[in-house]
């Protein structure tokens, strides 16, 4: 098999506010923009993101795992900082776990939850 993209598909009842968000928190642009649908995408191989109209006849289905979407990135702080400037609803503000993971999350305004990770050695003492 050879993988050559990757998208992660999200339905949910909002589509505009979680484009808006995407694109003016996360630096994703608009590839492709129908009513009920936005595909989303960025120029450095990050995941594809669709954003499909959930049917309101359709709920959430039960017993589906809540899902993340997280993003690996340089300079954590900074975007911590530019985010908090922003306005960006942080959920779980910057923390650093003693694996060496510094992680912070915020939430779209459909409840998608989107993890930041930078993976810093501990240091050896």
């Amino acid at each position: 098999m050879n993988i050559v993209a990757t998208t992660v598909a999200l339905n949910v009842g909002d589509v505009a506010a979680s484009s808006m968000f995407f694109t003016t928190h996360l630096g994703f642009r608009e590839a492709l923009s129908r009513e009920d649908f936005v595909a989303l995408s960025r120029d450095d191989g990050a995941a594809d993101i669709l954003l499909q109209q959930r049917s309101p006849e359709e709920p959430p289905s039960p017993g589906l795992a809540d899902v993340i979407v997280s993003f690996a990135v340089t300079d954590i702080a900074a975007e911590y900082e530019r985010l908090r400037e922003e306005g960006a609803n942080i959920t779980a503000p910057l923390q650093h776990e003693p694996w060496g993971e510094w992680v912070l999350r915020l939430t779209d305004p459909n409840g998608v939850v989107v993890q930041l990770v930078e993976w810093i050695p501990p240091s050896r003492g």
